[in-house]
């Protein structure tokens, strides 16, 4: 029997739902490409500033490196159809506010990047519920491919956004290039009452707050071995990246000698590497392992910065770029698509804002990190330091190998233990100390704490400060597995966030149990 084809990027397209939410998507992505363009060019024509104008992309992307981990937050814990819908109604309201000043010449420079900042806000609040979501309809096996494809759409706006805001721009003026943007809103807006997310399963667990909900996060990222290592990895690779497209327009103006259009053609080389990387990705990562696939990105990405450095033959640094944003999609689909398989479904918008503050931090860091060492030691000296770094970034898979979440490692099991409790204290008592004793068969200790040394991340990944494992001194085949939750509802929290992959080490710790004998389990309230 010959191995079932793999799946293309068009596979989750034939699901209507994704299909009508992949579309409407790709022109949200082009109004708000449309919209950058245009606030940027027009607030560099009323202050001939190039500095305020620049301002634009500080306030497109600022909002979201500061509010996306709440917004996962929140798209984790509420309802995500409300979160979305609400942000994409303050959103078509300050769009349509941007277009009526411009339109009646009351703007200026700050009303234009107040609101554009709004604007940024509101998408950011949006985006986690709205990545984590719009895979919903695809089964688990095609999230890969459905990720690309709204990669590939994103890039796509990328590229037809600007153009189009340009044409209206020179016939009609800025003023209907937001008029617009506030439409391509409004399709999104559609899009979600028409194909709305799949809702939390119910729970009788007290809500997070926000502040511990984020908190929550952090730690199951850190305590995670293959999320942290994907992130680390993404940082690397996105802040060492971020040379090449932080240097791209001295490229373009001292390397090759051209203008704006000079630049602009390398900006579409980029785009197109992407897109066409994105078309055969999927068939790549089903003969290739994710490392390799990194890797080799990794390595052509070095490579293409060597030739912006030293090349100054058009036509050889254009196609290099297309290498360039071929290797930069192939990479960045790969990290975003791993995140989000990897992480259960209580955390995963979580785990995609942390993704988006990760990339977008090393990305801006990195960025102004090249562009100085470009002022100090050239364009030429800067692009090689950056390559070298690059490449190297190809060791990190010793450390951080990346791997995606199976099945049983992301879906949550059923608590195994009744809590045999007095009086159940209110959720925000605590801390609270949970200890599991074992009696295990005489012999077996080094066997047994190794097994149990496993429980360390689990235990630590879904809430508990602190974890540690004592013998008893008095009876040296009993050991007893202590841990700290802050809170009652964080230790209701963590006994509903255990995954098939967790009970079964936890089963196969109980396996030294001595004949007859079962884990004990205490639990321990802190006195005020």
């Amino acid at each position: 029997m010959s191995p079932p084809a793999p799946a293309s990027l068009w596979s989750p397209l034939r699901q209507p739902a994704f299909r009508g939410l992949w579309i409407c998507g790709g022109v949200f992505f082009i109004g708000t490409g449309m919209q950058s363009m245009a606030a940027a060019w027009h607030v560099l024509e009323l202050t001939g500033s190039s500095f305020v104008s620049s301002l634009v992309q500080t306030a497109v992307f600022l909002p979201m490196f500061l509010l996306a981990l709440p917004a996962g937050v929140l798209a984790d814990t509420t309802d995500r159809r409300q979160l979305i819908l609400w942000a994409l109604v303050c959103q078509v309201v300050v769009c349509t506010l941007l277009a009526a000043l411009v339109l009646t010449g009351r703007d200026g420079p700050t009303s234009v990047l107040l609101l554009v900042f709004l604007c940024g806000c509101c998408t950011a609040v949006m985006t986690p519920a709205w990545n984590s979501s719009v895979v919903d309809p695809v089964p688990r096996d095609e999230w890969p491919q459905a990720i690309t494809a709204i990669a590939v759409a994103y890039n796509v706006a990328r590229a037809v956004g600007p153009t189009m805001a340009g044409l209206i721009f020179a016939r009609l003026g800025p003023g209907w290039v937001f008029a617009v943007a506030t439409l391509t809103t409004l399709v999104m807006w559609w899009s979600i009452r028409r194909w709305p997310p799949r809702a939390h399963p119910p729970t009788r667990l007290p809500p997070e707050r926000l502040w511990r909900g984020t908190v929550s996060g952090l730690r199951f990222a850190w305590h995670s071995r293959m999320i942290l290592a994907q992130l680390l990895r993404l940082m690397a690779f996105s802040g060492t990246g971020a040379a090449l497209w932080a240097l791209l327009p001295v490229i373009a103006q001292r390397q090759l000698g051209t203008g704006a259009p000079g630049f602009g053609l390398l900006m579409g080389c980029l785009g197109t590497g992407a897109i066409a990387s994105g078309l055969v990705i999927g068939r790549l990562r089903s003969r290739f392992s994710l490392d390799l696939i990194v890797g080799a990105s990794c390595l052509v990405f070095a490579a293409v910065m060597l030739l912006g450095a030293w090349i100054k033959i058009h036509v050889l640094v254009y196609l290099a770029m297309a290498l360039g944003g071929a290797a930069w999609m192939a990479a960045m689909s790969t990290f975003n698509s791993a995140t989000q398989a990897s992480a259960p479904p209580w955390v995963r918008s979580r785990a995609v804002a942390l993704h988006m503050v990760a990339s977008l931090g090393a990305f801006a860091l990195g960025s102004a990190f090249w562009g100085a060492m470009s002022d100090l030691v050239g364009l030429t000296a800067a692009l090689c330091v950056a390559s070298a770094a690059m490449a190297a970034g190809v060791l990190l898979v010793y450390p951080f190998p990346l791997r995606v979440g199976a099945v049983h490692e992301v879906t949550q099991g059923t608590p195994w233990d009744e809590l045999f409790i007095e009086a159940e204290p209110s959720p925000e008592a605590g801390p609270v100390a949970v200890e599991v004793g074992y009696r295990i068969r005489a012999g077996e200790d080094e066997a047994f704490l190794d097994a149990i040394s496993r429980m360390k991340e689990p235990r630590r990944r879904d809430g508990a400060s602190l974890w540690r494992v004592y013998r008893d001194l008095g009876e040296p085949s009993r050991y007893v597995e202590r841990f700290i939750v802050d809170s009652w509802a964080a230790y209701l929290h963590q006994r509903a966030r255990a995954t098939v992959a967790d009970q079964a080490l936890e089963a196969a710790v109980r396996e030294y149990l001595a004949p007859g004998e079962t884990a004990s389990m205490a639990h321990y309230i802190a006195e005020r």
